[in-house]
């Protein structure tokens, strides 16, 4: 089955490559991984409160997964797979293609205008050569129609 991965987090550009995403894998007979990133809290003195902004962090990167999987089912009928992962995005992205071969792309979003964002440039960058999977880039400045005509 193939499997298009993307990263979920509560930004517009994350909505758009999830909605192609989606799109493209009901047309595919495949389906979407949903992957949340949540980035390490800087080191605090107060080893509690540090714990408590983790947790926190933890909570909001599974709501917001959970929500995007929900739409997901409801408007494309698939099944989404959910992942919450902790440390660098990009090494996290990475670390997951890398165990999980059903993945057949990584759909990510441009910002509409200026630098494309920091997963944009990261795996489009020198580098990129060396993924095992094909990136899909969905330019931020589609609309929702545009990204329907072209999924």
């Amino acid at each position: 089955m193939r499997t298009y991965l993307v990263v979920i987090d509560d930004s517009v550009e994350s909505a758009l490559a999830l909605r192609f995403a989606a799109r493209r894998a009901a047309r595919t007979d495949g389906t979407v991984h949903l992957v949340a990133v949540i980035e390490p809290a800087d080191f605090l003195a107060w080893g509690g409160a540090q714990a408590t902004i983790e947790a926190e962090a933890r909570q909001k990167a599974e709501d917001v997964t959970a929500s995007a999987a929900e739409k997901v089912r409801a408007d494309h009928g698939l099944t989404a797979r959910i992942s919450v992962r902790q440390g660098d995005t990009a090494a996290e992205v990475r670390a997951l293609l890398a165990e999980d071969d059903t993945i057949a792309a990584l759909v990510l979003a441009s910002a509409a205008s200026g630098n494309p964002g920091p997963l944009v440039a990261h795996f489009t960058g020198p580098d990129s050569g060396n993924l095992t999977v094909p990136v899909m880039i969905v330019p931020g400045s589609l609309s929702e129609d545009d990204v329907d005509r072209l999924s």
